[in-house]
């Protein structure tokens, strides 16, 4: 009989590592299944516990599921058509703020419950908040009047962390923060070093084991719990850190290869490999009608002032003459629901990921609307991108597709229009995914639009039939706020590998 493991996942947001652990849990071997999500966001709660009930179903999701999807209706009252299973959803995914007073003391007796609850031993997940580690959270601190770093409690949320660890003594954690986290500093001291010592001395003792650099040498590098998720497979460069905890009484991993094997030329993916099959979508319009026949004077009426600008490169102009005529502007539609899979050749392993063959549409494929002079901006941008492999910085645009901000000129929004270029992996997708789409520009200047949800969510690695609650925006920005899954299931594998067999 294989071991069995529960999971903990703490500040669980819409469930990317849960996501990526479950799926390794259901392969041969060790099984590891989730016994506990806590998120504070109602949202992200919701989202989490639709996909606990899905995966609750061990031959597939419901038939229910993918008539709703599939119809383009809303979801019924599952707490009606299985009670049983919703009630062990609603159980396993808990709305609650860790740091708030009291909240540790709730979570410690369903922690204690869920432990007596099940054979074997448990895996802590999950990543505290990281806006006070991050480098534009810094910056943005830094401009507030007053602002005392020791004071900011974000800093130290991952202590809420540690004492779960010291409470619950899991065989394994993982906890993932942003790579800012490293040369954050709080009272002149490095925070990593700190939360490296808190970890390291939690509970009965771990072992901290970096991923992705190999462990030749005794001396673990700051550098070295990195990992890089566009070297394992994923179409981002997503860069995170990512800190591993074996519990001292079990056998550490040995050999001094990396644990996550970095993939080959073939397993790598690109943000063509997994948006290029998807349906063309114009953007929409804002400000005026939004209509395909207005919309097409003005992508047309850039297109020709670029053409006719002396400002504009040779190459840039001529790109943009061939474009006009085969035929600018062709896409007509703002949504579509028609189901294409992902068609990532090179990636087999990713597409079969994605894939849902039950599934006759896809889902959050919408764009949002632009103001007139940002169309241009996206148009030019994209064309630039494709012709130079490389989005352009705002220094190179024409004085005509300037944005009339008032810090243009201040050299600190270089690159406010950024192109995800076709060729390769995407930028980070970050949260700010929900403001605009200024960083997430289509690589298709044809279509002059940011990405949409389901777009943006498989440069996430998130599979076609994971469904995002709440309104776009919140859509928007769970995706921004996750793990990716594809990226968890390969450290879930490692996991599993280390502690499987260990006794």
């Amino acid at each position: 009989m294989s071991r069995q493991f529960g999971i903990i996942d703490l500040f669980a947001g819409p469930g990317g590592l849960g996501e990526g652990f479950s799926a390794a849990g259901r392969e041969t071997g060790t099984s590891m299944k989730i016994r506990l999500s806590i998120e504070k966001e109602a949202t992200e709660v919701r989202t989490l516990r639709l996909r606990s009930f899905l995966r609750s179903f061990e031959d597939g999701f419901p038939p229910p599921y993918y008539t709703a999807l599939n119809n383009g209706s809303g979801l019924p009252d599952w707490s009606t058509l299985y009670p049983v299973a919703w009630a062990r959803a609603e159980n396993e995914v808990r709305q609650l703020e860790l740091g708030r007073p009291g909240v540790f003391e709730e979570i410690a007796a369903v922690l204690d419950r869920t432990r007596e609850g099940h054979h074997g031993d448990t895996i802590l997940i999950g990543g505290p908040p990281c806006q006070a580690y991050s480098l534009a959270g810094r910056s943005r601190n830094a401009g507030k009047a007053g602002y005392v770093p020791e004071e900011d409690k974000r800093h130290f949320l991952y202590r809420e962390y540690v004492a779960i660890l010291n409470r619950l003594r899991p065989a394994a954690f993982v906890m993932e923060n942003v790579k800012g986290m490293i040369s954050s500093k709080v009272g002149g001291g490095d925070i990593f070093q700190r939360v490296l010592e808190d970890l390291r001395n939690a509970g009965d003792g771990y072992t901290l084991v970096p991923l992705a650099a190999s462990r030749e040498s005794a001396d673990i590098r700051a550098r070295d719990f990195i990992v890089r998720a566009d070297e394992h497979g994923v179409p981002q460069a997503r860069h995170r850190v990512f800190v591993v905890g074996i519990r001292n009484d079990l056998a550490p991993p040995s050999g001094a290869a990396p644990l996550l094997k970095i993939a080959g030329e073939a397993e790598r993916a690109d943000v063509w490999s997994v948006i290029a099959a998807m349906p063309r979508l114009r953007s929409g319009l804002s400000r005026r009608g939004d209509d395909h026949e207005s919309w097409q004077v003005i992508i047309h009426e850039h297109a020709d002032r670029v053409i006719a600008s002396t400002e504009v490169a040779a190459d840039i102009r001529a790109a943009m003459g061939r474009l006009k005529g085969e035929g600018l502007a062709t896409a007509t539609q703002r949504s579509a629901t028609r189901y294409v899979g992902p068609g990532a050749i090179q990636q087999a392993a990713l597409d079969r990921w994605l894939l849902d063959p039950f599934l006759e549409r896809i889902l959050d494929h919408e764009t949002r609307a632009h103001i007139p002079g940002d169309l241009g901006r996206y148009l030019y941008a994209a064309l630039f991108a494709q012709e130079r492999g490389k989005s352009p910085r705002l220094a190179d645009f024409p004085s005509f597709l300037m944005p009339e901000h008032r810090n243009r000129d201040s050299g600190k929004f270089a690159d406010r229009f950024r192109v995800q270029v076709g060729g390769r992996p995407s930028s980070t997708v970050t949260s700010h995914i929900s403001k605009d789409g200024h960083y997430f520009i289509h690589p298709d200047p044809s279509q002059a639009r940011s990405l949409t949800v389901r777009e943006a969510a498989r440069l996430q690695t998130f599979p076609d039939n994971y469904f995002f609650c709440g309104n776009r925006t919140q859509q928007y920005h769970q995706v921004g706020n996750a793990v990716p899954p594809f990226l968890a299931l390969k450290i879930a594998r490692v996991i599993r590998e280390i502690i499987g067999g260990s006794s």
